[in-house]
């Protein structure tokens, strides 16, 4: 099984940058996608990064764009997102989830339906 443990969340100003971290652990699946999502109250979960197994096929939310980074190093079994100009509209729990089969080898599903394993959440919340 795989088990999945967000950690980085705090509280920031607007403006300020942030990095979480997603450490993967249990069994590794060759060619798996990793996604980032997040969920303000009163909102459904929605896709913020994802990141095929090489790394080289990214999507990012337009919402996001042009500050959020994600990234992976599968020696560690670890992913990353680095947020920098958080504005207020970012606050959410911050959720990172694997897809086994992507449907199309080498990419990486865009949608928190196409995910099967999810980690706990971190909180991030950023003051205006």
């Amino acid at each position: 099984q795989v088990h999945l443990e967000e950690s980085g969340g705090r509280l920031v100003q607007a403006g300020d940058s942030l990095q979480l971290s997603c450490a993967a652990s249990g069994h590794t699946f060759h060619g798996a996608a990793i996604g980032w999502f997040r969920q303000a109250p009163g909102n459904e979960r929605e896709t913020v990064a994802t990141i095929n197994w090489t790394g080289r096929v990214t999507y990012y939310a337009e919402s996001i764009k042009g500050r959020f980074t994600i990234s992976r190093d599968n020696d560690k079994n670890m992913v990353y997102l680095r947020m920098n100009n958080l504005k207020p509209g970012d606050t959410a729990i911050y959720y990172c989830a694997v897809e086994l089969w992507p449907a199309v080898a080498g990419t990486a599903g865009t949608r928190p339906d196409e995910y099967d394993h999810w980690g706990q959440g971190t909180q991030v919340t950023v003051s205006s």
